[in-house]
């Protein structure tokens, strides 16, 4: 998973879908919350993050042994088999296929049309790859078009692309939303907050719907939240993705990046000036500007294809069974990684995800103890989200339960070790109408809301629940805070830099005996009162009228009914 204040803080995304049926207040009623299982808890996060697995690399001689630990735990809890296989029985497993692409010999990045030519070396000035599964990609002689944020939001009337044709071209486009210097958030796209049209993913995305050759976006570090090596460092190495049926060849040929001095001199060379093409692109009406000059580029693909796993499990409804929540968390982690200074080279992922299948487990249990909800409740088991959401990505493109029947859900990631605590953060801020849920279900069990710290840097977009809020199906993204019942801000900010400064994504997140699980089990108890509201309700909250994701889940709920 990715650093960020909700990892810290110990996560999970309420994930929900639209057409709020009847009133939350006159809908939901608060259940009762039957025990959690630590002990089930300890050994889920004992046996998963043990030298014998190896660090949970997908696809490794772990991932079997992994599998097998799940599904027997699905089994012990009373769950039924989500999937069917190619013979129309019951399995517990759905395959992942995914693809590793590898850029090489790498050209520069060439720019004519001016009254010089222009050339860019690859990875210290620009960084570039493709999201086709083709061996060798090639951009010659691709016209430039500045389009601002490269942004089309019908929603808020604004279309960055207005009155061009793309095809052919190369969209140059500047990193996150019109209005990120904001100090506040009530400007057109949320103002320091950033939407997803400010994340470089939709970027691509974008430029890609429109039909363009490439896209290339300008990096500047404070609208980016990060520098320029931690692009190089992430554009160099081996990309990976979901496998398609068309090998991707609905995506642009190649996407990339460009340094900003980089960008400056190539408007420079056509007769334009970055601060004030960023100025104008910041205004409502703005279009697109040919730059009258020309890219090329080109690079070399070593592609791999594997095939890993998400795991799927069911308690089905009793009177609306066609409707589903879901509850998630991620099994995979890295692996064998760089060695520490004593020679262990297993990154176990105690927190990073093993306590998220704990608490998965462990709701499974108590769901199941508790008897069948009015709607289905699926446990989900993703993998890869260590490469970029790849196995949450892969069940919403393809879903056991279709997604505009899918009414929520809870995805569990890195749960914090501690005690509980006073708060919890929204990540995100408030998108949706199930909103109502949350102050319900945290007024009840006595906690507060603090502000997400860093909203600019767009921490929403970066965990498995984003895979459903993207195709239309609202999400919450909370974190336990920091302010403990003991020990209060100091003891909660110490614990949580002891786990970012000294074991994220290292040998040393491992299980300890000695483990405080008092905070964890206050998680798990608060996911079963969201889930369950949900379950046991007939309420659909909607996203928010003026949200990025509301479009899709209106047109997607029109085209089931439709069926």
């Amino acid at each position: 998973m990715k650093i960020s204040t909700a990892l810290r803080r110990g996560t999970f995304g309420l994930l929900v879908s639209a057409a709020l049926a009847v009133p939350l207040a006159a809908a939901l009623a608060a259940p009762a919350v039957p025990p959690v299982d630590e002990a089930l808890m300890r050994d889920t996060i004992r046996t998963l993050s043990s030298d014998e697995f190896e660090g949970r690399g997908p696809g490794t001689a772990a991932e079997p042994k992994t599998l097998d630990a799940i599904i027997a735990r699905f089994k012990a809890a009373g769950l039924q088999p989500g999937n069917k296989g190619p013979d129309n029985k019951p399995t517990w497993l759905q395959d992942v296929p995914t693809a590793t692409i590898a850029g090489t010999n790498r050209s520069p990045l060439v720019i004519t049309g001016g009254a010089q030519t222009l050339t860019f070396k690859p990875s210290s000035e620009f960084v570039a790859g493709s999201y086709r599964i083709t061996p060798h990609t090639d951009v010659k002689d691709s016209e430039l078009v500045f389009v601002g944020y490269g942004i089309n939001a019908p929603e808020l009337g604004w279309n960055d692309y207005a009155g061009i044709d793309m095809h052919g071209k190369t969209a140059v486009i500047l990193v996150n939303d019109p209005d990120y210097a904001m100090d506040g958030e009530d400007g057109l796209f949320r103002g320091r907050r950033m939407t997803y049209y400010g994340r470089w993913t939709y970027k691509f995305e974008e430029a890609a719907r429109q039909g363009a050759t490439a896209a290339l976006i300008i990096h500047d570090t404070f609208p980016a939240a990060y520098g320029w090596q931690v692009v190089e460092s992430s554009w160099s190495g081996a990309q990976h993705f979901v496998q398609t049926a068309n090998d991707g060849a609905d995506q642009t040929v190649a996407n990339g990046w460009v340094q900003k001095p980089v960008a400056e001199a190539i408007l420079k060379a056509a007769g334009k000036d970055l601060a004030a093409l960023t100025a104008a692109a910041q205004t409502k009406g703005f279009k697109p500007v040919p730059l009258g000059l020309k890219a090329s580029l080109s690079f070399d693909n070593t592609i791999e294809k594997a095939n890993s796993h998400n795991v799927v499990g069911i308690l089905p409804g009793k009177t609306q069974p066609g409707e589903y929540v879901l509850f998630s968390a991620h099994w995979d982690h890295l692996g064998r990684c760089k060695p520490d200074a004593t020679g262990d080279d297993i990154c176990n992922g105690a927190v990073d995800n093993a306590t998220g299948v704990a608490a998965l487990a462990a709701l499974a249990k108590m769901n199941a103890a508790a008897g069948p909800t009015a709607r289905s409740q699926v446990f989900l088991a993703v993998t890869l989200e260590e490469s970029g959401l790849l196995g949450s990505e892969y069940y919403a493109q393809n879903p056991v339960f279709p997604l505009a029947k899918t009414v929520g859900g809870v995805n569990m990631d890195a749960l914090s070790v501690g005690g509980p605590a006073k708060d919890i953060t929204v990540t995100g801020g408030d998108k949706s109408e199930l909103t109502a849920i949350l102050r319900k279900v945290e007024g009840e069990m006595g906690l507060t809301e603090s502000p997400e710290e860093h909203p600019e840097r767009g921490h929403y977009y970066r965990s498995d629940h984003f895979s459903f809020a993207k195709r239309g199906v609202p999400m919450f993204d909370l974190g336990r805070g920091t302010d403990l019942v003991v020990g209060g801000k100091a003891a909660g900010q110490a614990a949580s830099d002891d786990y970012v400064n000294v074991r994220y994504h290292q040998p040393s997140d491992q299980y300890q005996e000695s483990w405080d699980m008092s905070g964890m089990l206050q998680d798990v108890r608060l996911f079963y009162r969201l889930g369950r509201e949900l379950a046991d309700s007939n309420v659909w909250p909607n996203w928010h009228p003026n949200d990025e994701f509301r479009a899709i889940r209106d047109k997607s709920l029109a085209e089931a009914k439709g069926k």
